[in-house]
């Protein structure tokens, strides 16, 4: 579920990084689901524990389980809240540690676009959940600029550098879902997309906190000082703040979901 160039293993770097955003959208994805209460879930590509945060502060489950690549970013998560109630425990998304129908909804949350191979990555969601249960994503639409990073991604790609994707960008895009979908035998397939906002108290705290990202950091460091000067201008003119020298602005998903059939 890792790439071997865009690395996750700091969970309190990702926190400030994408956590924050994460958890946003995930509460819209999770309106979306609309699930009972009750349910046995499995968050899969877990992470630092974001998104499984929100489905014990929302869902009131039974039992969640957190799977997840990295150790580094598990430890963070057995640090929140959720870990009450959830378990995390290190595990590959195409080959899932779990029983076929062990869950009542099977979920990955920012990740499908780093499975090396989506396709098992779906059906193992698919084999753990149980007939008539929930399996469902939620991705950055990386392809189509909605990734949060994309204001500091296009000004890279405006000066002639190419930003590091996730290893599987393409399995982020409305239609490869569907395939996907479809292709594990899933029914009552629907999409959505899903826009959030972030605000930011000024550019310097924005750029601070892009500079924990693995796959920016690496390429930043490296630029002479005239280049960086240009590029945190050019972003900072992509992202022009209100008066008060906050900065909002959007970042949106593509989700997808659908029920095993009974």
């Amino acid at each position: 579920m890792t790439d071997p160039v865009i690395r996750f293993d700091d969970g309190a770097a990702y926190e400030k990084f994408m956590g924050i955003w994460s958890r946003i959208a995930g509460d819209v994805f999770i309106d979306w689901l609309a699930p009972a209460k009750g349910l046995k879930w499995v968050d899969v590509g877990c992470g630092n524990g974001a998104f499984t945060e929100n489905i014990v502060d929302r869902c009131a489950p039974a039992e969640v389980q957190g799977i997840d690549p990295s150790e580094g970013q598990l430890a963070f998560a057995r640090t929140r809240p959720a870990e009450k109630l959830a378990k995390f425990q290190q595990g590959d998304a195409m080959a899932l540690p779990f029983a076929d129908s062990s869950f009542d909804v099977a979920v990955m949350a920012l990740v499908i676009f780093f499975v090396p191979e989506p396709a098992k990555g779906v059906a193992e969601l698919a084999r753990v959940t149980k007939p008539g249960g929930l399996v469902a994503t939620y991705a950055w639409d990386v392809l189509g600029g909605g990734f949060p990073m994309e204001p500091l991604q296009a000004a890279m790609r405006e000066m002639g550098v190419t930003p590091v994707l996730p290893p599987r960008a393409d399995a982020s895009r409305i239609d490869a879902l569907i395939q996907l979908w479809n292709g594990a035998g899933i029914e009552a397939v629907e999409t959505r997309e899903i826009v959030v906002q972030r605000t930011y108290g000024d550019f310097e705290e924005f750029w601070a906190i892009t500079q924990l990202s693995a796959a920016i950091a690496p390429i930043v460091a490296k630029m002479p000082v005239p280049e960086l000067d240009s590029l945190k201008a050019m972003v900072k003119a992509r992202l022009p703040a209100g008066s008060s020298g906050r900065i909002t602005y959007s970042a949106r998903a593509n989700a997808i979901k659908g029920r095993k059939p009974l």
